[in-house]
């Protein structure tokens, strides 16, 4: 598939993170980037798939798709993200988080007509935002060189081996034993996520001569965030 919605996500919370930005394009070796050379050919390919063909399939999607539909779309992948959050509070052993996510996969599967409608966000459930890669983190797993992914993009060694669990626990593979019907749930999530972008895409495009570098760091600086409950250790 093309691009992981992780990879689209990134970029949406690397613009809300306010990266600062350089007058000059200006690259420095990064440490935690030793492949570098090699990371920005797959970015640059990344960047060829998704003006190519994602952002064109996106585009169309959002002009032939009424708004409530596109938000009941939105609902239900959420709802997904959500259950796989639960797995990952339980395994980090986070009471509180595993109430707040339970809750909301509770309300929204069973009174949200399967997450197309986020009751729980209107109750005051907190969404919470755990995953396998942040489970290995939890227990001293330190993220390794920076990585960027043919089609998934940015990630780092400790990320690529936590979607391991994620292909093989993935929710969508369980709704149904069709094999084209998981594609197009795949295909349509994937589409959802690319289309959540556009608002913020303008950003994006003028916030740095070098994009390569604003996404790595925001990416890095992000993930070690969420390992941490946002509350990172001091970088010596």
């Amino acid at each position: 598939m093309i691009l992981l919605r992780l990879f689209l996500v990134t970029i949406t919370l690397g613009i809300a993170s306010g990266c600062a930005t350089t007058s000059t394009k200006v690259v420095e070796a990064n440490p935690a980037d030793p492949y570098e050379t090699v990371n920005r050919k797959v970015f640059a390919f990344n960047t060829f798939v998704d003006t190519m063909f994602l952002r064109p399939i996106a585009k169309a999607y959002v002009a032939v798709t009424p708004s409530p539909v596109k938000k009941g779309v939105s609902n239900f992948f959420g709802n997904i993200g959500d259950a796989t959050s639960l797995v990952n509070d339980a395994l980090q052993g986070k009471p509180d988080k595993i109430s707040g996510d339970l809750s909301r996969v509770f309300v929204n599967t069973f009174f949200g007509f399967g997450g197309l409608y986020d009751i729980g966000t209107d109750l005051g459930y907190e969404k919470g935002e755990e995953d396998y890669g942040q489970t290995l983190g939890h227990y001293g797993m330190r993220s390794g060189p920076y990585v960027v992914l043919p089609f998934f993009g940015p990630s780092s060694i400790r990320d690529t081996i936590g979607m391991a669990p994620n292909f093989a626990l993935n929710p969508v593979s369980k709704l149904t034993s069709s094999v084209t019907a998981k594609n197009t749930l795949t295909a349509l999530g994937i589409v959802d996520a690319r289309a959540g972008l556009f608002p913020t895409e303008a950003l994006l495009q003028s916030a740095s001569l070098d994009k390569y570098t604003f996404l790595r760091s925001a990416y890095l600086q992000r993930r070690q965030s969420l390992v941490f409950d946002g509350r990172p250790p001091k970088e010596d």
